[in-house]
């Protein structure tokens, strides 16, 4: 029996992969670096998650809900300047440009962890899911870190040697 050359090709072509359909950005195009959680003493309620999301992609892309299985609900917050005082505030989306990074670091964007539901001991790793704007998700592990130390002032037998 011979086939007709026009029903290989077709066969040929049903077998080819189809594009896909939908967004001009893949979850490849957002990376995480510097993931963490600011480590608590134990007994506090909340703590909150940091790191640097980048977007390679030609397309604005958000951060819209965060969760992880040490906090009973996660939240996107930002700190603002309310008539000289910093308040901490939800918001419902956190924007990553096309080609350029946004920074969730103490002070601006971030991730709360509220009602924790175990302890954050240095040197433990958190499970946190990013879902964005797309659809996507992206799991990751973040280092449970002790928050930086303030520098300590000069002493003042130190204070005077110095040069100004």
């Amino acid at each position: 029996m011979r086939l007709h050359p026009a029903l290989i090709i077709l066969a040929a072509a049903l077998t080819l992969p189809l594009p896909t359909l939908g967004s001009e950005t893949s979850e490849t195009d957002l990376t995480i670096a510097g993931a963490y959680v600011r480590m608590v003493p134990p007994g506090t309620p909340n703590s909150a998650a940091f790191m640097t999301i980048s977007n390679r992609g030609s397309s604005d892309r958000k951060l819209i809900q965060a969760e992880s299985p040490v906090a009973r609900k996660a939240e996107l917050h930002t700190h603002l300047n309310d008539q000289g005082v910093m308040r901490m505030r939800q918001v419902a989306d956190i924007e990553i440009k096309a080609g350029a990074q946004t920074e969730l670091k103490p002070g601006g964007y971030h991730v709360m962890l509220l009602d924790l539901q175990q302890a954050l001991k240095e040197g433990d790793s958190v499970v946190l899911t990013l879902r964005f704007d797309d659809g996507s998700t992206k799991e990751i592990d973040a280092a449970v870190k002790k928050p930086p130390t303030v520098m300590n002032a000069p002493t003042p037998a130190t204070h005077g040697a110095m040069k100004y």
